[in-house]
């Protein structure tokens, strides 16, 4: 087979996902027939040439497993954490592979949740330039007022976020340093009432993932977010129960990889499934 860049190829043998790759390869862990291989973009035929990382034999290519999970409030989205909190990694036992979660929910929010050792994908889908559409409902405490959710759909600028880091019981770590991100103008934003109330709901549709995005933004308008459950991502919707995951069929695979050539093309969407309503004979809003 032609020669490929070393870090796709030690991504498709699971042994990590591409930059991790980048990262072994730089720090000279990674060997091609006896010599160390420093630089990026080196390339090697992992049928013809030895390959190594840290002294041990480079595996072939690994079976591309696609996890979509319903991921509960209460787990942090990582692989490992060292506060020892459940990660949503605890929640797709059996997998017979080495996932890793594809972006980010925060440690209160639910929903869809991507898991995959397509480190490719992976990559294109975290991509700043990927603008694959991901869709939230969203519980708002109190009634913003709607200029304010114009501008949230305009696009609205936000101050550095400096969110102080919290313990396994929710408690504010005094520890720890807090999180920092820089300032940033989001995107524009598709943004619906559905349901209306003292403290609404909202369907929330974003073509970027910045850290804590949607609370930030309401935050901004003098609101704090008291829910949050992406339903959507992309062409792939949330169909199973929280703490439940199931593997992706073909098609839908095809149809998340087409999602990402469609660069600055948002696709098109049915709308989100409503939060049940708290009266079943009460008539649900649009």
């Amino acid at each position: 087979m032609p020669a490929e860049r070393l870090q796709k190829i030690i991504a498709a043998a699971g042994i990590a996902s591409r930059r991790k790759a980048e990262e072994l390869i730089t720090s000279g862990l990674v060997s091609v027939n006896g010599q160390t291989v420093t630089e990026l973009g080196s390339k090697a035929d992992p049928e013809v040439d030895n390959i190594k990382i840290n002294g041990q034999p480079l595996g072939g290519a690994q079976r591309h497993v696609y996890i979509l999970l319903n991921k509960p409030k209460g787990h942090v989205t990582t692989v490992t954490d060292p506060e020892g909190r459940p990660t949503v990694m605890d929640l797709v036992p059996g997998v017979g592979a080495r996932i890793y979660p594809v972006g980010r929910l925060d440690y209160l929010s639910e929903g869809l949740l991507l898991l995959t050792n397509d480190g490719a994908l992976a990559q294109k889908l975290t991509h700043a330039s990927s603008h694959v559409p991901k869709t939230y409902v969203v519980k708002i405490s109190g009634k913003p007022a709607d200029s304010d959710i114009e501008k949230l759909r305009a696009g609205i600028f936000l101050p550095p976020d400096r969110t102080p880091l919290k313990t396994r019981e929710g408690q504010l770590n005094a520890k720890a340093a807090p999180r920092r991100s820089k300032a940033v103008k989001t995107g524009p934003a598709r943004i619906k009432l559905v349901r209306d109330a003292e403290n609404p709901w909202y369907e929330i549709t974003l073509i970027e993932g910045r850290n804590r995005q949607i609370r930030r933004m309401f935050k901004q308008i003098g609101h704090d977010v008291e829910k949050i459950r992406r339903v959507r991502y992309g062409p792939l919707e949330l169909d199973i129960e929280p703490g439940k995951f199931r593997h992706l069929t073909a098609q839908e695979v095809a149809r998340l990889k087409s999602a990402t050539s469609a660069t600055g093309r948002p696709t098109q969407t049915r709308p989100a499934p409503q939060p049940p309503p708290r009266d079943k004979n009460k008539k649900r809003r649009p």
